[in-house]
């Protein structure tokens, strides 16, 4: 959903987890030529830098600024991978 409110919601979920303490955060990209998406998770020590990093990298639509056909279409947290997998694995 392109709303504008994308990378919002993005910093939400990641504050969430952050204050709830989970042991990791996720998102889902896709990439133009892929056939699957990609699952990329941090560790809890990372929230915060990726959360800056994204910022920096995606637009307000979780648009790759500099690499056209790249975007997150997910993210979650969780306290193990299983949980990570049960929300963005299809």
């Amino acid at each position: 959903m392109e709303d504008g409110l994308a990378m919002v919601r993005l910093t939400g979920v990641f504050n969430e987890a952050k204050g709830l303490g989970m042991s990791f955060i996720a998102v889902k990209i896709r990439m133009d030529g892929f056939p699957e998406d990609e699952v990329i998770i941090n560790g809890h020590a990372n929230i915060e830098t990726k959360l800056d990093y994204y910022k920096k990298t995606y637009d307000e639509n979780l648009k790759h600024r500099f690499a056209p056909g790249i975007s997150i279409v997910d993210y979650t947290y969780g306290d193990s991978y299983d949980d990570i997998q049960d929300d963005l694995i299809d």
